[in-house]
Formats: structure tokens, sequence, C-alpha cells
């Protein structure tokens, strides 16, 4: 709101990972509760439990998130998402050998979508940590 122009076209672009992207809601979701983790991002995700949920994730999923894969029954699909969030989280970079898993599910299209859906919510988490973005009312925070 301080720069209505950016803002517009922030939207307009960051827009087009919620309501136009190719990817299905509820793995969406799972990264980008994933981001909000791995930035520390409360508000992130916050907005992304009750956006989560919308989309199908359970508040065990939700939950989940939050800690090594390895502690929750996740189907091999939603292990590579949260792998490559953690990948991309610390190295920037997806390794090879979750790569090699991620093509084995999704369209080049869709990897694609998943790289960029990591790196725009990696660059939301920054602003709203810097600018100290508090949760809104009654949207829920960490789990317990």
């Amino acid at each position: 709101a301080h720069h209505p122009k950016l803002l517009k076209r922030f939207l307009a672009f960051g827009g087009y990972f919620l309501m136009r992207g190719t990817l299905p809601a509820r793995e969406r979701e799972i990264v980008i509760l994933r981001v909000g983790v791995n930035t520390g991002s409360i508000y992130e995700f916050g907005q992304h439990t009750v956006i989560g949920r919308d989309c199908g994730l359970t508040d065990a999923e939700i939950a989940a998130t939050a800690v090594r894969a390895s502690t929750h029954p996740w189907s091999t699909r939603d292990r590579g998402l949260l792998t490559m969030t953690d990948d991309i989280c610390a190295n920037d970079c997806v390794s090879e050998p979750t790569w090699k898993e991620l093509r084995a599910e999704w369209t080049d299209a869709e990897l694609c979508e998943l790289v960029l859906l990591v790196g725009v919510y990696r660059m939301v988490a920054g602003f709203l940590n810097t600018m100290g973005v508090e949760l809104d009312p009654d949207t829920p925070g960490w789990p317990d």
C-alpha cells in the first residue's frame, strides 16, 4: 500500500499462482506452508493454514508441514514437494535425487510452476517478516 504501482503489479503476478496456476490447490498449499515454516513467516503460515483447509488439507497434514517429512505418512508425491521446498530454501536448487523423483510425478510446466511458487513465496515471506506484518485476528499461528 506504500507503493501502489508495485503492489498492483505484484498482485497480478503473485495472484497467478493462487487463481490461475495449473497446480492442484492442495499440493500448492503444502508447498506454501513449508515455505512459511522454512522462512519463519508466521503470517504466511497462518494465512495458508486457512487456505489449505479450504483446499482439503487436514489439520494433521498442516501441522506435519512444520516438522520433518519422515514424521508423517506423506505420499511419495507429497514428500517430494516438501523435500523440493526444503532444497530450494536451503540451497537455492533442487537436489538431483529430488528432481528425479519429481520428474516422475509432474509435467515440465508443473515443475516450472512449483519452483517459481517456492521462489515467490520466499520473497513474500521475506517481505512480511521484514515489514513486521502481524497475524490478523482469529488467524491460526504455528501448530502446537
